[in-house]
């Protein structure tokens, strides 16, 4: 069974790092954002000069029991369709990875195609999709342990190659579902303000998908602990990147989170370890329209506001030069006495 031992980084060196951002030559908070998101990774990294170092985006995906019950508006066979896509390089991230020079990892975490040792997969499958959460949980608890396991592996491929700053993508039809049920379940909100049009449905199909996860929530007879609720209600894409997240937080790395999906991810991995959310920079606010609601519960600050809902963590990949921007500024701008600026504003 894997367990997590994730510390809190040590804040002491916030004020360090303040006083460096403040003394560079600028209106104090003049840089907004790229000011806190240095300070942020400076603090993760507990040094006054922090640095990127080979960043990757690592795409899970898996298919859904509850797309059965015509939660989404596209169809399951999609899932595999865009596996194939990604690892052609036709998808949008994979032009955003290529264009930021960014890694890119897919990994087959539970689609319900036998992908025959395709070798530009990682093959870490649990099962050809998880079971129906209308009627069952979506998968065991033991399942459950060994996506968190398997999602930590991808990590520790990453970390070993030098990676210090990951973010995560997912694709499995239905999993907007996912993610509604386990912001419901894990933070008391009602469905109708979690429940949105994932890959485009219209009213009516929003309506029909509440009306299943109505019955779903229920019907749900577990124990009401996170652990049980992420076995029943989430995906083996979405546990793998929940294992992810949390490894790369015991590691230390950055984590820039993506949209919905991914969110609902990081959700799950604070309700087990809320230590996580230290080490979170949240990359943008999806058009999706619970993932507001999201950002505040978890006290979130997105960087971006584009209108994304795609997924795959092209959100992440495309707000990924503002974290560099970031690093340069704190390591790279003058202060006011090497550049003999007279400091006349604050």
């Amino acid at each position: 069974m894997k367990t997590f031992s994730i510390k809190r980084p040590d804040r002491a060196i916030a004020a360090q790092l303040q006083d460096k951002i403040d003394d560079l030559t600028k209106p104090k908070g003049s840089l907004g954002l790229l000011e806190e998101t240095a300070l942020r990774i400076g603090v993760i990294q507990q040094t006054l000069t922090p640095t990127l170092s080979k960043p990757y985006n690592l795409v899970f995906a898996g298919d859904h029991g509850i797309a059965d019950e015509g939660v989404s508006a596209t169809v399951k066979e999609v899932t595999r369709q865009m596996v194939y896509n990604f690892i052609g390089g036709g998808a949008g991230v994979s032009v955003f990875a290529r264009q930021h020079n960014i890694g890119l990892k897919v990994i087959d975490s539970g689609v319900d195609h036998d992908f025959e040792g395709h070798p530009e997969l990682v093959h870490k499958k649990i099962a050809f999709g998880t079971r129906n959460f209308l009627y069952e949980p979506a998968m065991t608890h033991e399942e459950l342990h060994l996506a968190l396991e398997r999602g930590a592996e991808v990590v520790d491929d990453i970390h070993r190659e030098g990676s210090n700053v990951v973010s995560f993508g997912e694709m499995g039809i239905g999993n907007t579902s996912c993610s509604s049920m386990l912001m419901t379940m894990l933070h008391n909100v009602p469905l109708e303000k979690t429940v949105g049009a994932g890959s485009g449905l219209d009213n009516k199909g929003v309506q029909h998908k509440l009306d299943i996860l109505s019955r779903a929530k229920a019907s749900y007879k577990g124990d009401r602990s996170a652990f049980d609720i992420i076995a029943h209600f989430s995906g083996y894409e979405m546990a793998m990147i929940t294992g992810g997240m949390l490894r790369a937080a015991e590691l230390g790395m950055v984590i820039l989170v993506d949209g919905f999906n991914i969110t609902a991810s990081l959700m799950a991995a604070a309700a087990l370890h809320p230590e996580v959310l230290d080490y979170c920079i949240y990359s943008h606010k999806s058009n999706e329209g619970a993932h507001k609601l999201m950002l505040d519960i978890l006290g979130g600050t997105p960087l971006l506001q584009l209108e994304l809902r795609l997924g795959e963590g092209t959100g992440a990949l495309v707000a990924y030069p503002i974290l560099e921007s970031a690093i340069c500024m704190i390591n790279n701008m003058s202060s006011f006495s090497a550049a003999k600026v007279t400091r006349s504003f604050n």
